[in-house]
């Protein structure tokens, strides 16, 4: 798929048009790979906002492809990830999990994440009542992309794409501070 480039329409709206195109085909080849549908929506998102920010800074030649590509990537990382978990959980290392996470932040660490929550908090201030409410839905109060379309009565797909939409602006406005 060649992409041609228009004054009047940014790079990354293509970009966003391919992915909503594609995106039932990519969470069916994550929950192929992954056994789990849940893993296979959260991957998706997640390879979306790599294969963006990839794409903004190189041209991507095959950008289906190389979606493709990162989602796979993305499912067999969680895929081990979840294995490395369980191995420490079975070696009895979980109790040395709980006494490392009751340690107390640095100052430094503990200033920085309050930086973090304060940027945060001002972007999800920013948004469409719309796009907020999709975005703490689905992040905070863990509700399914078809729960969300349900409760915002609107399609799946249009729920999905608000969500990333609210994502990439709270990315873009925590790493533009840094």
């Amino acid at each position: 798929m060649a992409f041609i480039s228009e004054p009047t329409v940014p790079r990354n709206s293509e970009f966003l048009k391919l992915y909503l195109t594609h995106r039932g085909e990519l969470v069916n080849y994550a929950s192929r790979i992954l056994g789990d549908r849940g893993h296979a929506e959260d991957v998706v998102q997640e390879a979306y906002l790599k294969f963006n920010a990839a794409a903004e800074e190189r041209s991507v030649s095959e950008p289906l492809a190389y979606l493709y590509r990162i989602v796979r990537n993305l499912c067999h990382d969680l895929q081990r990830g979840l294995q490395r978990e369980c191995t420490r959980q079975e070696a009895g290392e979980s109790s040395l999990l709980h006494v490392v996470s009751e340690e107390k932040p640095s100052p430094e660490s503990e200033a920085s994440g309050k930086q973090e929550l304060r940027i945060l908090a001002e972007a999800m201030a920013e948004l469409p009542e719309r796009t907020r409410v999709a975005l703490e839905m689905h992040r905070f109060g863990e509700a399914t992309l078809k729960e969300i379309a349900a409760q915002l009565g609107i399609s799946v797909g249009l729920a999905h794409s608000l969500v990333v939409q609210g994502l990439e602006h709270c990315r873009e406005r925590l790493y533009r501070k840094r």
